[in-house]
Order: C-alpha cells, then sequence, then structure tokens
C-alpha cells in the first residue's frame, strides 16, 4: 500500500513540474514579444517617427 501511494505522489509531482515548465515557457514567451515591441517603438522613436 505504501508502495501505490508513494507511486502516485511522484506521479502527482512529476505532472505539476511538467506543467510548470511549459507555464515558464510561455510565459517566456509572452515577455520576449513585449520586448520586441518596445525594441521597435525605440527603433520608430530613434528614426524621428514618434
Amino acid at each position: 500500500m505504501k508502495r501505490i501511494i508513494t507511486l502516485a505522489l511522484l506521479c502527482m509531482f512529476s505532472l505539476s513540474t511538467l506543467s510548470a515548465c511549459n507555464t515558464m515557457a510561455g510565459a517566456g514567451k509572452d515577455v520576449q514579444k513585449v520586448g520586441e515591441k518596445v525594441e521597435d517603438k525605440a527603433q520608430d522613436c530613434k528614426d524621428g517617427k514618434c
């Protein structure tokens, strides 16, 4: 019985870790997109278009 509980906890921990990785990857992509927009706007202002 202890073995089943241990395996169940291990599976739950593994799934939560994997989903956290996907969440962080998604957040990283969002931050990257915002950075690209800021760079584009800064370049436009540098060229005198803002």
